[in-house]
């Protein structure tokens, strides 16, 4: 391990530590909720769409999990405002995962995408082209 691997950790525990954007959008666009049932971790995504509706806002987040979980969800809630819609819908776990910039074992990786997948599935519910009460990160990503 370099010092670039530890300064990446270093900022996953702080965004664990210190969550940047924690707590609800009274005026959400959307909120969706979601769950990775192998780690015990929960996130509730709250998105606000500027008046085009097509793009993001303001990103805001609840939930309780592991250290990855919760710090790859603060960093999206820092990422995502003023990016297009189509931007979050386009992302993918190596996006995610370069975002967190250390690598993630693969008992890991659905930590590290439950809040995108939110966020993407949060939308495509908003936009009527998904039906479920709420993200279950069970496929492999």
């Amino acid at each position: 391990m370099g010092m670039g691997s530890d300064m990446y950790r270093q900022q996953i525990l702080d965004h664990y530590k210190n969550p940047r954007n924690h707590g609800e959008l009274a005026d959400a666009t959307y909120t969706h909720v979601g769950e990775n049932p192998s780690c015990g971790d929960t996130i509730k995504v709250d998105v606000k769409l500027e008046d085009d509706g097509e793009t993001i806002e303001r990103v805001a987040f609840t939930g309780d999990g592991c250290a990855i979980s919760q710090a790859a969800a603060s960093m999206l809630t820092q990422r995502l405002p003023g990016t297009a819609i189509s931007e979050l819908l386009e992302m993918d776990t190596d996006d995610v995962t370069e975002m967190l910039g250390v690598d993630i074992s693969p008992m890991r990786i659905k930590c590290a995408v439950l809040a995108r997948q939110v966020a993407q599935d949060g939308y495509r519910i908003f936009s009527d082209d998904l039906d479920v009460d709420k993200t279950v990160t069970e496929e492999d990503f």
